[in-house]
C-alpha cells in the first residue's frame, strides 16, 4: 500500500469510530506496523490534518473534519461505479438518472489511472424489467426526508382497496420493486407496503408526531421480536 493511499485509510479509520484508536489496532488494519502508524500520524498532523493523540489511549480525530472528495481506491471505486449501475438499472426515473449523472462525474474528475473503472467497470449488472409502479417512488423519498405523513390508496393481494395514512420509515430497493416500510394507521402497527400495489400516494401536510431517529428504533425492534418469533416457529432439522 502508497504512504498516500495509508494516510488516506487512517483519516477513514479514525472517522468511522467513535472513541480513541491505538497505534496497534490501526497497525492492524492496514497490515504495517507500529513504527510506520507513527510515522504516517505525524506526517497527517503536519498536514494540519487534526488528529489528537491520547497517551496509552490511542489518536482521535477531532469532529467536522473531511478529506478532499473521490480519493478513492480501486476497490472504493468498484464498489461506486457497481452500486451507480444498479440503481441506473433499477431505481426509478429521477434516481436512475441521477446515478448516470453520477458516473459521468465521476468519470471526469478521478485520476487517469482510475479512469477504466467508470468506462470499463469489471462488474457487470444483469437486467431486468422495469417494475410497473403507479407512484412515483420520488414521491415517497421525498416524504420521508421530510418527515411527512402519506395517504394511500392500497390494493392487497387478494385485490381488496383499503385507504391508508402512513408514517413513512424506510423505501426498500429489490431487483423487481420496491417496498415502503412504515407505520400504519388504520392497523396501528408497522407495516410494509408494495409500491407496485399502490393505486395513489400524496404527502400530507401533517408531519409525522414523533422523532425520525425514535420512529426507526421502534421500527428496528418491532422487526427483530418479528424476525425472532418466526425463527422460534422454525421445524428443527436433522444435521
Amino acid at each position: 500500500m502508497r504512504k498516500a493511499e495509508r494516510l488516506f485509510e487512517i483519516v477513514q479509520l479514525l472517522r468511522r469510530v467513535s472513541g480513541p484508536v491505538s497505534a496497534e489496532k490501526i497497525a492492524q488494519e492496514l497490515g504495517s506496523s507500529k513504527r510506520s502508524v507513527y510515522r504516517d500520524v505525524a506526517a497527517l498532523m503536519a498536514q494540519d490534518v487534526p488528529i489528537r493523540g491520547e497517551a496509552g489511549i490511542g489518536y482521535v480525530l477531532e469532529k467536522g473534519f473531511d478529506m478532499p472528495p473521490l480519493m478513492l481506491t480501486s476497490d472504493e471505486l468498484d464498489a461506486a461505479v457497481l452500486g451507480a449501475h444498479w440503481v441506473a438499472s433499477r431505481g426509478e426515473p429521477d434516481l436512475a438518472k441521477a446515478a448516470l449523472n453520477f458516473l459521468a462525474k465521476i468519470e471526469i474528475v478521478v485520476p487517469e489511472r482510475l479512469r477504466g473503472h467508470v468506462l470499463e467497470p469489471a462488474t457487470s449488472i444483469a437486467p431486468v424489467a422495469p417494475a410497473l409502479e403507479r407512484v412515483n417512488s420520488s414521491l415517497l423519498r421525498n416524504a420521508i426526508r421530510t418527515h411527512r405523513k402519506i395517504a394511500l390508496i392500497y390494493e392487497s393481494g387478494s385485490g381488496t382497496t383499503t385507504e391508508r395514512v402512513v408514517w413513512p420509515i424506510l423505501l426498500g430497493y429489490r431487483d423487481t420493486g420496491r417496498i415502503l416500510a412504515g407505520w400504519c394507521e388504520l392497523r396501528s402497527g408497522f407495516r410494509y407496503f408494495r409500491t407496485d400495489r399502490m393505486i395513489s400516494a400524496d404527502i400530507l401536510d401533517q408531519r409525522i408526531p414523533e422523532r425520525a431517529s425514535a420512529l426507526r428504533a421502534r421500527w428496528r425492534t418491532s422487526m427483530d421480536q418479528e424476525r425472532a418469533r418466526y425463527e422460534n416457529h422454525q421445524p428443527q432439522t436433522e444435521g
